[in-house]
């Protein structure tokens, strides 16, 4: 099926509508919209991070190949520290989904996660404009969920499945 295109004139109230979708947690909808504002404006700053929002978004729900989709849209961010700053999001979401769904393990494999966005958001802190301090309320949280989340009872690596008689 072939999509419709938008029109210029749409994409200011398209990025609108994107941003509302994903308040109301609508975050395919938010996906969509952003890749029908990028067929025509390939390169609009404001609709590639909201199409990387919108896919960790949906982080919870999608097993698959959602952080490299989230991934693949960082070279498309012309500002290093940009591209920093939301490779460690990606990294925090992740972690917060694995958190979400639960499971033997889970929060050993959470911390990586988290300790590698506290690593991307380090290097956010050291290039970031002046007056910004996103990278370090990230940090910090991502450091709060850390103690929060400490592993119980047996990691990935220490458990052993019970063997039959």
């Amino acid at each position: 099926m072939e999509l419709k295109p938008i029109t210029r004139e749409g994409i200011a109230a398209a990025l609108q509508k994107a941003e509302r979708y994903r308040l109301l947690n609508d975050s395919t909808a938010a996906e969509s919209i952003c890749l029908d504002i990028l067929e025509l404006e390939s390169d609009n700053q404001q609709a590639l991070i909201t199409l990387l929002l919108s896919i960790t978004d949906q982080f919870v729900e999608d097993a698959g190949d959602s952080v490299k989709r989230a991934r693949d849209v960082l070279p498309k961010l012309r500002d290093d520290y940009k591209r920093t700053y939301y490779s460690g999001i990606i990294s925090e979401r992740k972690a917060k989904a694995l958190l979400h769904r639960a499971g033997l393990g889970v929060e050993a494999v959470a911390n990586d996660w988290f300790r590698d966005a506290m690593r991307w958001y380090e290097k956010a802190e050291a290039m970031r404009p002046s007056g910004n301090d996103e990278a370090i309320l990230r940090w910090n949280t991502c450091a709060r969920m850390l103690g929060r989340h400490e592993p119980q009872g047996p990691t990935r690596d220490e458990y052993e499945p019970a063997l039959g008689e």
